[in-house]
């Protein structure tokens, strides 16, 4: 509570002993404020470095590291920002002491030019208040604050009107409109909003039947787990259609993750294993952005309830192209020549896969072989950097003049280093790797098209990986289909520059009206949304 100069005393000793006593509480929180800024300063210091560890041993852990420390961070800034020691928004942050990296952006929000507005004027009115003349209008001061309007919740009452005709007594009543599930409650708004906050924001069922609660209302997990069955069963043409599509072209990047199923059936067999069994989530994308091609990025999920090799062939058993991936051994019988000595698919490797090994070796050992290693895999990818989203033919032109002695370089360097240094290393394992795949490790510089990494894939499958614990289904593998469905949907529509929320809205709303020939206008990269004039129509 703050004294007014009346509630001080007179006394100059109590006044003198006041001052000190404040000088050491303002002594105490500058430490604790330099306590914070420090502790800021290490967070920031530690997620840019982990940021920058593309290639360790396990990107998954880094990437949890990453969140939590984000979270930390998060809190201390809002202490921090309670304290008013922030920059405001027009005011630019200091980096830390001692680092160059580039901090998370500050300053005001930047807001999207398709964003709703809402002009409110601020009228001085018809008369001066100072002589009562008129006033005129000689200009305005704008602002802008950004506001949130609550979601909302609301219920659409169908009535459907009969009317008899008073000549014949011919009873008319309009069809009633098509409903995104049959007999179901659930508009395509808020299915597609589940969808989304599910699959995407990583938001479980039973959190969002809270916050429905505190709209207004209760829809039991079980309903919502059935809604978003029915609403993926509704969608799965276009899952399938994009599958379809993404293996006509000749070039994919492909990855995989572990995912954990419910399996009471286990337990029957051994009352000692748990009810749990490991599938597996597959992804290949299609990515021609990096060299400005044509077709559109597009990625395509599948399930599996196991690893074995026979699920990649048989996804793959139509593609006939360059698939960039791990050295996963079930992918070997794809690259097996075919009846005219040619094999239907060429492999590609991936350089930052190969970085990653070596990486590892130099933090855990500092080792400086392991070093020079990643200084000359990185001179690569300062070309590559140069030359993203150019033509293929000066990719392949540049990486010939620039890129290739470099590999050639590398080549060399593994040559001479393996056979002195220790067989069962970690570091004769990573050159072992690349020599053992040098075509494959290779087959970019030849080809413009061709990405130095599989990095797509990996990004691809990083939202699986994220959501993991969001994923455990109930007693059959068909929770790991409907996953793979609706990740295959919303992730193409976001490759697409596409909002996924609002595109599922449409989708759900006009699929089951839709000619079964002309599903291709709905794919992502093909998909505008109705007019109103067609909405009406509709």
């Amino acid at each position: 509570m703050t004294k007014t100069p009346e509630d001080l005393p007179d006394d100059p000793a109590a006044l003198k002993a006041i001052i000190l006593a404040q000088r050491e509480e303002n002594a105490r929180l500058t430490v604790q404020v330099g306590t914070w800024e420090a502790l800021v300063d290490a967070l920031k210091t530690r997620i840019a470095w982990l940021e920058k560890q593309k290639f360790g041993r396990s990107s998954e852990k880094i990437h949890h590291e990453i969140d939590q420390l984000q979270l930390a961070l998060e809190d201390l800034e809002v202490a921090m920002a309670a304290a008013g020691r922030l920059p405001k928004d027009d005011e630019p942050a200091a980096p830390p002491s001692g680092q160059t990296t580039e901090q998370r952006r500050r300053g005001a929000p930047r807001i999207s030019p398709n964003a709703e507005r809402e002009r409110v004027v601020f009228d001085p009115g018809e008369r001066c208040p100072k002589c009562g003349g008129e006033l005129r209008l000689i200009g305005e001061d704008v602002a802008e604050i950004v506001e949130y309007v609550k979601a909302k919740l609301r219920v659409l009452e169908l009535a459907r009107q009969k009317k008899s005709c008073r000549v014949c007594g011919t009873i008319v009543q309009p069809a009633a409109p098509t409903r995104p599930i049959d007999r179901g409650i659930a508009g395509a708004g808020l299915l597609a909003h589940i969808l989304v906050s599910k699959f995407d924001d990583h938001l479980p069922l039973y959190r969002q039947a809270e916050i429905f609660a505190r709209l207004g209302i209760d829809i039991p997990r079980s309903t919502m787990i059935d809604w978003c069955g029915a609403a993926i069963e509704t969608v799965r043409p276009v899952a399938d259609l994009i599958k379809t599509d993404i293996m006509t072209g000749d070039r994919l990047h492909g990855d995989d993750t572990p995912i954990q199923v419910l399996d009471p059936g286990r337990r029957k067999i051994d009352p000692g294993l748990r009810a749990v069994k490991e599938g597996r989530i597959w992804v290949y994308v299609r990515d021609d952005r990096p060299w400005a091609g044509e077709s559109p990025p597009a990625a395509a999920y599948w399930f599996s309830p196991d690893r074995k090799g026979e699920h990649p062939q048989g996804y793959l058993r139509d593609f006939r192209g360059i698939l960039q991936a791990d050295a996963y051994g079930g992918f070997q019988k794809l690259y097996e020549p075919g009846p005219d000595g040619a094999p239907r698919i060429r492999e590609a490797a991936c350089w930052a896969h190969l970085r990653r090994d070596f990486h590892d070796v130099w933090k855990a050992t500092g080792s400086p072989l392991a070093k020079a290693a990643l200084d000359l895999i990185g001179r690569l990818y300062d070309v590559e950097r140069e030359i993203t989203g150019t033509t293929a033919e000066n990719r392949r032109d540049i990486r010939q003049s620039r890129s290739m002695p470099v590999v050639e370089d590398f080549r060399a360097w593994c040559d001479a280093h393996l056979a002195q240094i220790p067989g069962k290393g970690d570091l004769a394992k990573a050159i072992r790797y690349a020599l053992r795949r040098w075509h494959a490790f290779t087959l970019f510089l030849d080809d413009g098209h061709v990405a130095i990494d599989n990095n797509p894939a990996e990004r691809a499958i990083r939202p699986i990986s994220i959501g993991r614990k969001n994923y455990l289904f109930a007693g059959s593998d068909a929770g790991g289909e409907n996953l793979a469905d609706i990740m295959t949907i919303i992730e193409t529509a976001k490759l697409n520059g596409v909002e996924p929320e609002a595109y599922l809205t449409d989708l759900l709303g006009r699929i089951k009206d839709h000619k079964i020939n002309r599903l291709d206008v709905l794919l992502p990269w093909n998909w505008s949304p109705l007019t109103q004039a067609e909405t009406k129509a509709a």
